[in-house]
């Protein structure tokens, strides 16, 4: 274990030393840089983890000291809030489902012909995915070109006393604000990073309407240990007169969203059941997989309904619900009209409930990070993995790739996976592979080596426990990567640790997958008493993968299993 540590962290703190800035200069003054300078750059505000715990204590006393902070970084930009008030905003939070329900708005607008801007978190394989326009990324050099504008606008007006530069997200906030303004888009669909009341996503002052997805328990150092704490967290973008909508919450929650909406003084309104839609309209069919986003297909049609009321004050066949005299009104259900349904049924979000198919080995990806989002891919997994083994002729190998990072309650969310019944649980960190070279998009300073490391083997422990394998003595064994690092991997019948996603990817796959063998991925050797486990996975059928637990690791997957997210 101290070894295994000891490696990786010389490792990563070479990968840190790599992220050093190089300048050049033109005849004009100005720094000439490319994408891969911009993002090293932004990583330089990541949050470093040895002051990570103060500046949640910090948030913790006086959590509206961010927002005061990100005004006065929006003034040094020449962004004021005024300005910010000509763009029209939709304005969404909650717990689970959030980004769905953001990625169903933007292409259901999208589609009626509006310039649409799009800024969500986290990104799964470079950044510039966090700022869309018309459901793309930026380009490099769209992103570079606002970066560095932005990013000299804060560095030439930084004060005497150091206070210079806003952190990771509200940097990218701030940059979303400004392409969005430059590019003039109809409207932006803004997804909140944390909470709500504090996020400084909520410096926005006149959202045309905002949503609520599913509240759940997540993140509780900074939004509260309670369902109430959370919910009066998130019902913080409610502004005065504005409309808002909630799918269908527990009692306790929506209580003190009620509360929150009469003390602010805004319109609340539930959102129906999908099914009540589809009785005008016939079956709904949505580009996103599982029953969890039937709710939020539900927000996103009440959010984008509203937008064209506002926006389009004589469209009739979209009827304003009727206002009734209570805390919470009931949304009322409506007709879908044509480019709303094909609007849903083209929706794609990338690393969530998603299935990739190659060869062999089908891959099912889900970001699922809270014991809530769990069950629903649990349930999902359980319902394609069902139909995926029914139509199979031969034995089916079931793997599951996990890690989680942060503050999240890893036992609970493998006790939901346990029911699977999975023949090999392999653990890894966030790290994508040993090499480091054009990999800035997805560094990450603000996790401990030591914590992910910990992290991996109590999930393997956790794991054990919760199918009963007995560990046999002797059964560490050394995965050594040719003339580079040597790293261990603890392994135990039925569950292996590797040191980074493209290690256990190869392993899982035994080089049938033909995406992966031809993606130029170096290859990652390990000991031959690693690669003897591997030979049910070498004959059968169908190799069926469950990727989960974390975004970031989700998004270390894609960047190998699909190519062109890195394109």
């Amino acid at each position: 274990m101290v070894c295994y540590s000891l490696v990786i962290l010389s490792f990563l703190l070479h990968t840190k030393d790599q992220a050093g800035l190089h300048f050049s200069t033109s005849s004009t003054g100005l720094l000439i840089m490319d994408y891969e300078e911009a993002v090293c750059a932004l990583n330089t505000l990541q949050t470093n983890v040895s002051v990570l715990d103060q500046v949640r204590r910090e948030r913790s006393d006086q959590p509206e000291l961010q927002l005061q902070a990100m005004r006065g970084f929006l003034h040094r930009t020449g962004l004021t809030v005024d300005k910010l008030d000509h763009l029209n905003i939709i304005h969404v939070t909650g717990t689970k489902g959030k980004g769905s329900t953001c990625a169903f708005t933007e292409r259901i607008l999208r589609d009626y012909g509006f310039r649409t801007g799009f800024y969500s978190s986290p990104h799964l394989v470079q950044v510039r995915e966090r700022i869309r326009i018309n459901g793309q990324p930026i380009s490099k050099e769209l992103f570079t070109k606002y970066f560095w504008e932005v990013f000299a606008q804060l560095d030439d007006t930084k004060d005497s006393h150091g206070v210079s530069m806003p952190a990771y997200f509200s940097f990218l906030t701030i940059l979303a604000f400004q392409v969005f303004l430059q590019e003039r888009v109809d409207l932006a669909v803004i997804e909140v990073g944390i909470g709500g009341a504090y996020d400084c996503t909520n410096i926005i002052r006149k959202p045309w309407v905002c949503g609520i997805s599913s509240l759940g328990i997540d993140h509780t150092s900074i939004l509260g240990d309670t369902i109430e704490e959370i919910a009066w967290q998130k019902a913080g973008i409610f502004k005065p007169g504005v409309p808002v909508f909630t799918v269908k919450q527990p009692d306790r929650p929506m209580t003190v969203l009620q509360g929150r909406a009469k003390e602010i003084g805004c319109p609340l309104w539930v959102c129906p059941d999908l099914e009540q839609y589809e009785s005008g309209a016939g079956h709904l069919s949505l580009g996103l997989a599982g029953q969890q986003q039937r709710c939020n297909a539900s927000l996103a049609l009440q959010l984008s309904k509203t937008w064209l009321q506002r926006y389009r004050q004589s469209d009739d066949q979209l009827a304003a619900p009727v206002v009734e005299n209570r805390l919470v009104s009931q949304a009322t259900a409506f007709k879908p009209s044509p480019i709303m349904v094909k609007g849903l049924e083209a929706t794609e979000w990338p690393g969530r409930t998603q299935t990739l198919r190659h060869g062999p080995v089908t891959y099912y990806l889900d970001g699922a990070h809270t014991t809530g989002s769990m069950q629903a891919c649990v349930h999902w997994f359980s319902q394609e993995i069902q139909q995926e083994e029914s139509s199979n002729r031969g034995p089916v190998i079931r793997v599951l790739l996990f890690n989680t990072t942060g503050e999240r309650d890893s036992a609970a969310m493998l006790k939901l996976l346990e029911p699977c019944q999975f023949d090999f649980a392999v653990f890894c960190p966030n790290i994508t592979e040993t090499i480091t070279e054009n990999n800035a998009d997805q560094q990450n300073f603000n996790v401990s080596v030591e914590n992910m490391l910990t992290r991996c083997l109590d999930n393997q422990i956790s794991w054990q426990s919760l199918s009963g394998t007995e560990t046999k003595q002797g059964s560490e064994s050394e995965l050594l990567i040719k003339d580079r690092l040597p790293l261990l991997a603890k392994t135990r019948t039925n569950t292996l640790v590797f040191p980074c996603i493209l290690s256990a990817l190869q392993w899982i796959s035994q080089g049938r997958d033909t995406v992966l063998a031809t993606a130029g991925c170096p290859y990652l050797p390990v000991q031959p008493s690693v690669m003897a486990k591997a030979e049910p996975l070498r004959e059968a059928a169908q190799v069926s993968v469950l990727v989960t637990g974390s975004l970031h690791l989700v998004g270390g997957a894609l960047k190998y299993l699909d190519p062109s997210l890195a394109s």
